[in-house]
């Protein structure tokens, strides 16, 4: 039961520390799981980036129901979802109260801006984290234009992006056949064993 709870608060945690959900929330991933508890890796977080990108809903949410779910079981999925989602929903309903009169101050505009700008230099942050592991590769270069042409310039829907970056990363990280490898015992040049 401790460490269900210990789940949840982890998620309550994070949900009550991430603003702008999605990719600013990956420093507040690194600091809580990775860093803080062990439960998870860089790599692992990104996996479930890359599949939450291509599943219904919110990609916080969806990573956070991924995370659960490996330390706990469908219940841990469920505990970490709710612990995520609890600030936030909590947050809502208190403004939803107030917002006619609360988005109008000046004061509460500027916050918002300033706001805007640290999720901003969040997500900027966690490009370049990332960027370090993505430049070792020539691969991952080819993967990285080819989704940046087809997003930015061309403006392909996401989806079709994500998708497309998947099936490039599959034709140029598969296994070599055995038969193509060296030393391998397929058939020699004429046709028969080695």
């Amino acid at each position: 039961m401790k460490e269900y709870l210990d789940l949840f608060m982890v998620f309550i945690k994070i949900g009550a520390t991430t603003f702008g959900g999605g990719y600013a929330m990956i420093p507040v991933l690194d600091r809580e799981l990775i860093r803080g508890k062990g439960w998870i890796t860089m790599d692992e977080i990104m996996d479930y980036y890359t599949v939450a990108q291509v599943t219904p809903g919110i990609i916080a949410v969806n990573v956070s129901t991924f995370v659960g779910y490996k330390r706990k079981g469908f219940p841990g999925g469920v505990i970490a979802t709710l612990g995520f989602i609890l600030p936030g929903v909590t947050l809502m309903m208190i403004i939803s109260l107030f917002i006619n009169r609360f988005a109008e101050y000046p004061s509460v505009q500027h916050v918002f801006a300033g706001i805007r700008i640290a999720v901003g230099a969040l997500i900027f942050n966690t490009v370049i984290k990332l960027a370090k592991d993505f430049f070792k590769e020539a691969k991952n270069m080819i993967i990285l234009l080819a989704a940046f042409t087809f997003s930015a310039l061309l403006e392909t829907p996401p989806m079709y992006v994500v998708l497309g970056a998947g099936l490039l990363g599959w034709i140029l990280n598969r296994p070599k056949s055995p038969l193509n490898t060296p030393g391998s015992s397929g058939p020699g040049p004429d046709g028969g064993g080695e």
